[in-house]
């Protein structure tokens, strides 16, 4: 369930606003004025603000500043007046999207499912790029391995080699698989070149922070299981 939050002064908005929103199954925070709504836009774990421009206190471009200062919340604006100036000031402070008012309520809606399904996509998008296993953490767009906060200096080989077990976590590869898939199938060498660099990772990893991580399948290969 997303959380949002209200920064609007007009009692009778916030309400209106409040009711709607909760009848599509969102949890709401509502703040009065600015500086109520940038300490709630800081301290609580919202999903989406929305923000209206004129407020007692502190203005919304402001209070949008100061949140874009630490966080990447979707921010909606909302101006009584259609006015350009208005509008371009907060998107330039950050703002991702603006209404006038009077608004249609579906609009709203719509807009705010817009800016939550944004913001899961380029979570999943990220994610997609971390492959982890109890505190053993690949950051394949980087190519950077971490165990814990340590990072690990891997060659290109090792590095693929542990991104195909943990992409096929719990699941036995053989060497054969292995070979084929990390250093392809034009490849003509002795399958013993996986044992060479399952024994470096197991230094760099097993053995550096007493673990197990890479475990050996007898008459099979090797796997990584879940933590």
């Amino acid at each position: 369930m997303a959380r949002i939050l209200i920064i609007e002064d007009e009692a009778k908005i916030a309400r209106f606003l409040e009711l709607e929103l909760k009848h599509e199954g969102y949890e709401v925070l509502i703040a009065g004025d600015g500086r109520v709504g940038l300490e709630k836009a800081l301290k609580e774990n919202v999903d989406l603000i929305i923000l209206d421009i004129m407020l007692p206190g502190l203005s919304g471009i402001e209070v949008c500043r100061r949140v874009r200062q630490e966080s990447n919340v979707p921010i909606i604006m909302l101006t009584a007046k259609d006015d350009v100036t208005d509008k371009v000031a907060g998107l330039d402070m950050g703002a991702d999207d603006y209404m006038t008012k009077p608004f249609a309520i579906e609009e709203l809606l719509a807009r705010i499912r817009v800016a939550l399904n944004r913001v899961r996509n380029m979570t999943r998008e990220v994610n997609s790029d971390i492959l982890q296993v109890g505190d053993l953490k690949l950051n394949l767009a980087s190519r950077s391995a971490y165990y814990k906060d340590d990072e690990l200096v891997l060659t290109k080989k090792e590095f693929e080699l542990l991104e195909c077990l943990m992409k096929n976590k719990n699941i036995a590869l053989t060497r054969e698989q292995l070979l084929n898939k990390v250093w392809d199938y034009e490849y003509f060498g002795d399958t013993n070149v996986v044992d060479v660099y399952i024994r470096y990772l197991r230094q760099k990893i097993d053995e550096k922070y007493g673990v197990q991580l890479i475990s050996t399948v007898r008459g099979v290969g090797y796997i990584i299981k879940d933590q």
